[in-house]
């Protein structure tokens, strides 16, 4: 089972929360926020592999090409454009999608593979980690994303700590998850992302719950929110100076008493009423998912 932690915006405490449930869950950590992936700080894990991640991207033979710019026209990308010497390839707009390959009718265009970043795994004293790490400057990272999700061992649990926002990123983690934990603050910043953040989720079906972090008053706008939209408040962290202490550190929270019970609530919601809920859509959707769970 997938379980993903997701926040509207950056900066939310994100991976404060996955990082110290995964540990106290025992669950797979998974660090899909491939380009600030920091979860690593915190678990500590030692590495124990560590592999390339390449995409594909044209490579036009200039020689062959007859300047027909069918190549071009077709890319929606816009990674590819004429000039007066042939064909320029902008590789980093490319999307490995073939398309040009299929109508070059010159058989001009070949591929070439590109490193855009690496997969590193781990392990810590207790959990499995996992991570993926975008090279600076590129501007994709779903193909990384989706090596990292698609990989999974779905009969574990695993904690996916995603990017934030509502990006591409997100929608192919999505598309992997069966359980997703919104993790929010009680600002109007963190109210507008996490309407987008919910509307996102409930496109995909999923059950989901909020934690909203950095409490100070327990009537808040998110909390308004949450009633006004039917939705289910899983945990609050209150605004608390040891936490960040902590943090600052590297530290986790679980190693001190006071905050165990914070992913211990935590838990017990997902073991509750998420995988209720979740069993409940997979029993009305795909009725052979049942023999997973």
């Amino acid at each position: 089972m997938n379980i993903a932690v997701l926040s509207g915006k950056g900066g939310t405490g994100k991976t404060l929360v996955a990082t110290n449930l995964a540990m106290y869950m025992k669950a797979e950590y998974i660090d899909a926020d491939v380009e600030e992936p920091n979860g690593f700080i915190f678990l500590k894990p030692v590495t124990s592999s560590v592999r390339d991640i390449k995409v594909d991207i044209p490579y036009i033979e200039q020689q062959k090409c007859n300047k027909c710019y069918k190549c071009v026209d077709f890319c929606k990308f816009n990674s590819l454009a004429k000039s007066k010497n042939g064909i320029i390839v902008f590789e980093k707009l490319c999307h490995s999608c073939d398309g040009c390959k299929i109508v070059c009718t010159n058989k001009a265009i070949d591929y070439i593979k590109r490193n855009i970043g690496i997969i590193e795994k781990g392990r810590n004293s207790k959990i499995n980690c996992k991570r993926g790490v975008l090279n600076v400057g590129e501007p994709m990272a779903t193909k990384i994303i989706e090596e990292l999700i698609n990989n999974n061992d779905l009969k574990k649990t695993n904690i996916i700590d995603s990017s934030p926002g509502t990006s591409c990123n997100i929608v192919s983690i999505l598309q992997k998850t069966d359980i997703a934990l919104l993790v929010t603050e009680a600002t109007k910043f963190g109210l507008h992302d996490l309407d987008r953040a919910v509307k996102l989720v409930k496109k995909f079906n999923i059950p989901f719950g909020v934690i909203i972090n950095r409490v100070v008053s327990e009537d808040n706008i998110i909390d308004k929110y949450c009633k006004e939209n039917n939705i289910e408040i899983i945990q609050k962290i209150r605004y608390d100076k040891n936490i960040a202490q902590i943090y600052s550190k590297g530290d986790l929270l679980i190693n001190y008493e006071e905050y165990n019970v914070i992913f211990k609530n935590i838990f017990q919601s997902i073991k509750g009423k998420l995988l209720c809920k979740y069993r409940y859509l997979v029993v009305k959707v795909e009725p052979e998912k049942q023999q997973l769970q």
